[in-house]
C-alpha cells in the first residue's frame, strides 16, 4: 500500500477547539436534566460537527477538527476514559487570572493503560467519514505529560514516578496506534504541563523532584511515546499557558524548557503561544533544530474577536525568522477558541473571521 505523507502542520493552521453553538449547550443541559437521551445529544453534536467542518473548509483551511464538540474539557474527557484514571469533582477549580475554573479534574485510581474501547477513537472514525477527502482530519488529545500534574498520581499505586512514566508511555503508544489504525494521520498533543515547567513563578517541588529532573522526564515521556511512530503520521504538540473564558493561568517565556524540549522533542511541529507580552520574545526558538520541527506561531489571539494589524503580524513573523528559518514557520491562533465548553469571549462570526484572516495572511507571507 502506498503511504501518503500529510504535509502538516500547515502554513495556516489552528489549535483545534471551536466555540460551541447554543444548540449543543441546550442539548447537553437537556441531557443532564434527563430530558433527552445520549443518542439525541449525539445527533445534535454530529449535526453541528458537519456544519463546522464545512465552515472550516469554506474559510480555506487545509485541516479541519471536530471543534472538540463532544467534549466538556480539552483534556479530562480523554484522560478519564483511560484505564486507571477517573474524573471527579475536587474542592476547587484551577486558579486563572481573575477567575477559578469549573471544578473538575482527573486522578489515578489504578494501573494506567489504554482502553481499546476509548470513545474518542470511535468519535474520530465518525469524524473522518464526515470530512472525507475534502481536507485533513486533525485529532487533538491531551499530552501524556498532563498526567504528571501535581495531585494526579496516586503514590500508593505508583510510589516510583519512573514506573508511572513507563505505564503512561505505553498507554500513549497504544493510543497513538489506535488512532492511526482508525485512519488518523495528523495528531496533536496539547500540553499545559510542559509550558508550566517554563513558568518561573510555578514551584515544581512535587515529591521533592527538581524542575530540571521534571523537564528531562517530560522529554523522555514524549520521546518514548513517539518512538517507532509510523512515518506517515504527523504528530505536533501545543504548549499552552491556560485558556479559560479568555483568561490565562500563568506567564513566562519558553526559555527554561527550550534547551531540552524545543531542542530535542521528536515531534513534527510546535504550536507556541505568542499573542501577548507574557509569552516573552522569540529567542528561545534558537534551540529548535534547523530543518527540524515546524514552529507554528500563535501570534493571533483566540481570546478576543479584534483582528490584529496585518503589518504587525508580518513584522512578528519576520522577527521569529531570525531564529527559525522562514520556511520552517507557520501561523495559527495561540490556542483554541473554546478549550472548555464555556468558550472564549468572542462571537462565532469573529472566530471564523480570525481563521479566514490567518489563511489569507499565510498566503501573502508564504
Amino acid at each position: 500500500m502506498t503511504k501518503t505523507l500529510v504535509k502538516a502542520p500547515f502554513r495556516a493552521d489552528h489549535v483545534g477547539s471551536l466555540l460551541r453553538p447554543e444548540s449543543i449547550h441546550q442539548a447537553r443541559a437537556d441531557f443532564n436534566d434527563g430530558k433527552i437521551s445520549a443518542e439525541a445529544l449525539r445527533e445534535v453534536e454530529t449535526k453541528e460537527i458537519k456544519r463546522i467542518v464545512d465552515k472550516q473548509i469554506e474559510v480555506g483551511l487545509e485541516l479541519v477538527t471536530d471543534g472538540e464538540f463532544r467534549r466538556r474539557f480539552w483534556h479530562t474527557d480523554f484522560l478519564e476514559h483511560l484505564n486507571g484514571v477517573e474524573g471527579y469533582v475536587p474542592d476547587h477549580g484551577f486558579k486563572f487570572v481573575d477567575v477559578e475554573t469549573e471544578r473538575y479534574d482527573v486522578r489515578n485510581i489504578g494501573k494506567i493503560s489504554f482502553n481499546p474501547d476509548h470513545p474518542h477513537v470511535k468519535d474520530f472514525i465518525e469524524f473522518k467519514e464526515i470530512v472525507g477527502d475534502r481536507a485533513v482530519a486533525k485529532q487533538t488529545i491531551p499530552s501524556p505529560n498532563q498526567l504528571f500534574n501535581a495531585g494526579i498520581r496516586d503514590e500508593a499505586i505508583y510510589p516510583d514516578v519512573e514506573e508511572y512514566a513507563k505505564d503512561v508511555i505505553q498507554t500513549y503508544r497504544d493510543a497513538i496506534k489506535a488512532f492511526y489504525d482508525a485512519g488518523c494521520r495528523y495528531l496533536q498533543l496539547d500540553d499545559v504541563y510542559i509550558a508550566g515547567l517554563s513558568a518561573p513563578d510555578i514551584p515544581f517541588n512535587d515529591s521533592n523532584l527538581s524542575r530540571e529532573y521534571l523537564i528531562e522526564l517530560a522529554l523522555r515521556v514524549i520521546n518514548g511515546v513517539l518512538e517507532d511512530k509510523p512515518e506517515d503520521l504527523v504528530i505536533t504538540t501545543h504548549l499552552c499557558r491556560g485558556n479559560y473564558q479568555s483568561t490565562w493561568a500563568f506567564e513566562g517565556s519558553y526559555e527554561l524548557i527550550a534547551p531540552t524540549l524545543l531542542a530535542k522533542e521528536k515531534v513534527d511541529g510546535f504550536f507556541l503561544e505568542y499573542d501577548d507580552e507574557r509569552s516573552g520574545d522569540f529567542k528561545p526558538l534558537e534551540h529548535v533544530p534547523n530543518g527540524g520541527p515546524s514552529v507554528v506561531l500563535g501570534v493571533v489571539t483566540s481570546k478576543n474577536g479584534e483582528l490584529e494589524d496585518k503589518d504587525a503580524i508580518k513584522a512578528r513573523i519576520k522577527e521569529a525568522a531570525k531564529y527559525v528559518p522562514h520556511e520552517q514557520l507557520c501561523l495559527s491562533p495561540q490556542c483554541g477558541f473554546a478549550s472548555t465548553h464555556h468558550g472564549n469571549k468572542l462571537t462565532e462570526e469573529q472566530q471564523w473571521d480570525k481563521l479566514k484572516y490567518i489563511v489569507d495572511l499565510a498566503k501573502e507571507v508564504w
